[in-house]
């Protein structure tokens, strides 16, 4: 191959090298290109690895050393880079820095080794020959120029590889930033409920305060009527507070509060929204169709099912209820159903009809 020839395969691999993103690719790029520049039989990419000469990978017409390694002071490849300059052997038995051994089961009796990069090698290329072969000035200059580009491929793949490690570095870093975003807006969240729940809770008797039953009931209400469907709204008076607090304490008043909190869970459903009204009121959002019948016939069963577990107790336990239908005045704002319930509480217990004791 004439050195015009030769000259335009070396500016080939100078540009394919500046594409060459992984070593593999470099390693393709520089073995084939060495034996077109060097017209040998074989050629090698060594890499300097922690003091030892890494035979990366090769192009020849038999096995040579791919894969191995050989410490840097007793391999002609360690030589070059250690001094920094390439060596052109014609007969590698008649020199002494040859291995001799390592080079018997091989075709190889002439060589070259170009440095990659004359400033801290980082590697080295090989070229070998069959028969005695003396490599030219051309040659030697084609092959450095070679190694001079592969040098400049091997730290943009270094380069490149650190840029992509930092973008990695830097996704995950983001990544373990907006998890932890997500966890305190969660927990955030989590506290805002707890708090909002604080806020619409009684906290004696774990029904809603009269916060929690006017944003729930009036959202309820607000579907019921936009469907159609059947409520009763029911307020409940508990008899006799004042004198229990009176007479056995605010503590022996605070237990009957509870018994009447729990007597609602049992006599209506979770789907109801019930709440402690204050100090002794009840209020109720019923969503169904109870007839107040039906309503005063639960509230008597839980009574009497209440008194049964505490017939020790110092006090009778009763209430007083008004139920009415909010369809019946389908204008009526939350309040106002309230104030109907109350109403007809008072009414009825008035009368003394509505009172149901246990």
């Amino acid at each position: 191959m004439q050195y015009q020839e030769k000259l335009e395969s070396l500016v080939e691999a100078v540009q394919q090298l500046s594409l060459a993103r992984d070593l593999d690719s470099v390693a393709t790029i520089v073995r084939a290109t060495a034996r077109t520049l060097a017209g040998s039989d074989g050629a090698t990419l060594v890499l300097r690895d922690a003091g030892q000469c890494y035979y990366y990978d090769e192009d020849a017409i038999s096995p040579l050393w791919k894969g191995q390694r050989f410490p840097l002071s007793q391999c002609i490849s360690g030589w070059c880079m250690l001094n920094r300059s390439a060596v052109a052997i014609e007969d590698i038995y008649a020199d002494e820095r040859i291995p001799h051994a390592a080079y018997r089961p091989t075709f190889v009796r002439s060589l070259l080794m170009t440095p990659i990069r004359t400033i801290e090698p980082i590697g080295a290329i090989g070229s070998y020959w069959a028969q005695h072969h003396a490599p030219s000035a051309d040659e030697t200059h084609l092959l450095q120029t070679l190694a001079n580009a592969t040098s400049v491929a091997l730290e943009n793949i270094q380069m490149h590889a650190e840029l992509e490690q930092r973008v990695l570095d830097r996704t995950e870093e983001l990544a373990r930033t907006n998890q932890l975003l997500r966890e305190e807006m969660l927990e955030r969240e989590r506290a805002e409920r707890e708090v909002r729940l604080l806020s619409l809770t009684d906290e004696l008797t774990g029904l809603h305060n009269r916060r929690g039953f006017q944003v729930l009931a009036t959202q309820e209400l607000e579907v019921v009527r936009r469907l159609h469907q059947p409520c009763r709204l029911i307020f409940i008076d508990l008899d006799g507070l004042k004198q229990v607090n009176d007479r056995h304490g605010h503590a022996a008043g605070d237990v009957m509060i509870r018994q009447a909190a729990e007597l609602l869970r049992v006599v209506f459903s979770e789907a109801d929204v019930l709440a402690r009204w204050g100090g002794d009121e009840f209020a109720v959002l019923a969503l169904d169709a109870l007839d107040e019948s039906t309503v005063r016939r639960r509230v008597e069963l839980g009574l009497k099912q209440l008194a049964a577990l505490h017939a020790n107790r110092p006090y009778a336990l009763s209430l007083s209820v008004g139920v009415i239908d909010p369809a019946d005045t389908p204008g009526a704002s939350l309040s106002e159903l309230l104030m109907q319930a109350d109403a007809a509480m008072y009414a009825i217990k008035a009368g003394k009809p509505s009172r149901v004791p246990a």
